[in-house]
């Protein structure tokens, strides 16, 4: 696998929120939901992005923004339009002033807003927990990148306007799959550019030594590696490593090698019916309770709750804001 792949390999949406939203100016919408991730796809108009910080972003049809929660933000025909509308944690939808909006702004199936043919047409799609994308790529994300159209084309847009209004069996994960692709490729475009900043692993790749490493701990998680062992295999000496990987990848081998293990547990819970014993050995723990007791001291929740909050959010999903 290589290191791109290995990075866009996280994305895996369970009953995501998708919507289609149409306006006409002035429209705003304050997003409070602290997701982890939410795609906007412009297809007709333009609106802009503005997060409480950083820079705001201008889309015009074709281009793409990417938004890495929690932290809030306002989309908007015009950066001086006042909301009009807030989403909540769980789509809930409510005027600024907290009164439930009630549907008031529903358009059919997962199409909400002024009207059907409104001037802006956005897609929205929104990752419901940290859960569905990998740690590690948010991490190599700003809080808030975009794609314009000139230097990014996507085929997906038409099939995404199609099968948005759908009412069918199965919908949701025909939905959630072409979400999971419509990310990866737009992440492919972004980190694929000449000035993309690719996080300290990633770029540690190429160095002869630690890129060796990184590629056995990430292919054999379940080895039980040592700081020793690993400098064999790379051809240097396990001091020469230690400092080496700490410099480039910005934390020491074993603690690259923890977090490894246990965002593969993550995963592993969330998208199989694997026993905990099970999901131990595959991650190269010798036992449920020494996984157990390391995955809460990091995630801060223990792996049944963490398997258990990922079965509970997808019931949230697939209704449109303001339906609350």
């Amino acid at each position: 696998m290589d290191a791109l792949a290995g990075l866009l390999e996280g994305p895996r949406a369970r009953g995501a929120f998708m919507i289609r939203a149409c306006f006409d100016p002035p429209w705003a919408v304050r997003v409070e939901d602290q997701a982890p991730l939410t795609v906007m796809l412009m297809v007709r108009g333009d609106a802009w992005v503005v997060p409480d910080t950083g820079e705001r972003v201008r889309l015009r049809a074709g281009d793409l923004a990417i938004a890495r929660g929690p932290a809030p933000y306002t989309c908007a025909d015009d950066p001086g339009t006042p909301p009009q509308a807030l989403i909540l944690p769980g789509a809930e939808c409510r005027y600024p002033d907290g009164r439930s909006l009630r549907g008031s702004m529903d358009l059919g199936v997962r199409t909400w807003g002024d009207r059907l043919d409104g001037s802006a047409v956005m897609l929205i799609g929104t990752y419901l927990w940290r859960g569905e994308i990998s740690g590690r790529l948010l991490d190599a994300l700003p809080p808030l990148l975009s794609l314009p159209s000139d230097v990014w084309r996507c085929p997906l847009t038409p099939l995404l306007m199609e099968e948005i209004v759908r009412d069918e069996p199965g919908q949701e994960v025909v939905l959630d799959r072409l979400l999971d692709l419509l990310v990866i490729a737009a992440l492919r475009a972004w980190f694929s550019r000449p000035e993309a900043e690719a996080p300290a692993w990633y770029r540690a790749l190429a160095d002869p030594a630690v890129g060796r490493v990184l590629r056995l701990v990430q292919d054999d998680p379940a080895h039980p590696w040592t700081v020793a062992s690993l400098a064999v295999k790379a051809g240097v000496s396990r001091a020469a490593l230690a400092r080496r990987f700490t410099d480039l990848v910005g934390e020491p081998p074993m603690a690259y090698l923890t977090g490894w293990r246990l965002a593969l547990a993550a995963d592993r819970l969330r998208d199989s019916d694997d026993t905990l014993e099970a999901i131990a050995r595959q991650v190269g723990y010798g036992s449920a309770f020494a996984l157990s007791n390391a995955f809460k001291r990091v995630y801060g929740v223990s792996p049944q709750e963490h398997r258990t909050r990922g079965a509970q959010i997808v019931g949230v999903a697939g209704q449109a804001p303001g339906a609350s």
